[in-house]
C-alpha cells in the first residue's frame, strides 16, 4: 500500500479559522492588564463602593444596591464592547496586525466575527461574576424571568451599538488618538451618560438629550427591567439605531492599515 504524502494546499475550514481567531482574541484580552481593569476590576469596585459607603448621588431609594447592580452590568458592557474593542483594534492597526491578517487566507468577516465572539465570551463571564457579587451584597432583582430576558436583549443590542462605535473610532483614528478618545468617552459616559445614575436624577432639560445616548438606554433599560417596571421599546430602539448608524459608518470608513 502506497501512502499518499502529496501536499494539499489550501485554507483551513472557516470554522477552524474562526475558532483559532476567537481563541487568540481571548488570550490577548486576558493578558492585557488594562483591559482586565476596565472590564472587571472597575465595575466590581463601583459595585462594592456603592453599597458599602455613602453614595455621592442620592439614588432615591434606601436600597442603593438595587440601582447600582443593573447599572454596573451596563457599565461592564460599555467597558468591553466599546473601550476594549476600540483600543485593541486601534493598536492592531498600528502594528500591522490587521494588514497581515487581511492578506492571509483568513476572511475579514471571520476576523471581525472572531473579535465579536471574544467580546461575547468576556461579557458572559463579566455578567455572571458581577451578578453573583451583587446578589451576595444583597441585590434583590425584580421582574422575574422577563427581567433576565430584557437583560439578554439589551446586552446584545448594547454590544452591537458600542462595538460598532469602538470599531468606528479604531478604524479612522491613529492608535494614540484612539486610546485617548476611547478612554475620554468612557469617563464622560460613566460620569454623565446616565449609565450609573438614573435619568430621573438629571435636570429635566438634559433628559431629552440623555435618553438618546446608548449608555442611558442600556443603563436605564436594565434598571427598569430589574425594578419590575415596564421597560418599553424605547431603549431597544435607541440601541438599535446606534448599532445601525455606527455599523454603516464603520463599513464605509474603516481602514485596515
Amino acid at each position: 500500500m502506497t501512502l499518499d504524502v502529496s501536499p494539499r494546499p489550501g485554507a483551513a475550514p472557516r470554522t477552524a479559522m474562526l475558532r483559532a481567531q476567537t481563541s487568540m482574541e481571548l488570550r490577548l484580552l486576558v493578558r492585557n492588564g488594562e483591559q482586565i481593569l476596565l472590564t472587571l476590576v472597575i465595575p466590581l469596585l463601583l459595585l462594592v463602593m456603592g453599597t458599602r459607603s455613602e453614595s455621592i448621588v442620592d439614588l432615591g431609594t434606601d436600597r442603593p444596591i438595587d440601582v447600582i447592580a443593573p447599572s454596573v452590568l451596563a457599565l461592564a458592557v460599555l467597558s468591553t464592547s466599546f473601550t476594549s474593542v476600540a483600543i485593541s483594534t486601534g493598536f492592531d492597526r498600528r502594528y500591522g496586525v490587521l494588514k497581515r491578517l487581511g492578506a492571509s487566507p483568513l476572511p475579514r468577516s471571520t476576523l471581525l466575527l472572531g473579535k465579536v465572539l471574544a467580546v461575547v465570551v468576556v461579557e458572559a463571564v463579566q455578567l455572571i461574576v458581577l451578578s453573583v457579587a451583587a446578589l451576595a451584597l444583597g441585590w434583590e432583582p425584580q421582574g422575574g424571568p422577563g427581567a433576565w430576558l430584557w437583560l439578554v436583549v439589551l446586552v446584545v443590542l448594547g454590544t452591537a451599538a458600542f462595538g460598532a462605535l469602538g470599531l468606528l473610532i479604531a478604524g479612522t483614528l491613529r492608535a494614540e488618538a484612539t486610546l485617548a478618545v476611547a478612554n475620554l468617552v468612557y469617563v464622560l459616559l460613566l460620569v454623565g451618560g446616565a449609565v450609573m445614575v438614573p435619568l430621573s436624577k438629571y435636570p429635566e432639560s438634559a433628559r431629552t438629550v440623555l435618553e438618546l445616548l446608548p449608555s442611558a438606554a442600556l443603563g436605564q433599560g436594565l434598571r427598569d427591567a430589574f425594578a419590575g417596571a415596564a421597560v418599553g421599546v424605547g431603549p431597544a430602539l435607541v440601541l438599535l439605531a446606534w448599532a445601525v448608524v455606527a455599523g454603516i459608518a464603520t463599513v464605509r470608513t474603516f481602514k485596515w492599515e
